[in-house]
């Protein structure tokens, strides 16, 4: 299902749109953290 509150980092919607400002940016920080680490790792596998 695509986003449509635009919090969505993806585009599609991870039930984001509930959350505080401050929630959401707890979760998007999460999100990038995890985001990097699965590309380094990814890369370290190439």
């Amino acid at each position: 299902m695509d986003c449509g509150c635009g919090r969505s980092p993806t585009g599609k919607c991870v039930g984001w749109h509930s959350l505080s400002d401050d929630e959401y940016k707890e979760k998007l920080k999460d999100y990038e953290k995890k985001e990097g680490q699965a590309k380094e790792e990814h890369s370290r596998n190439d």
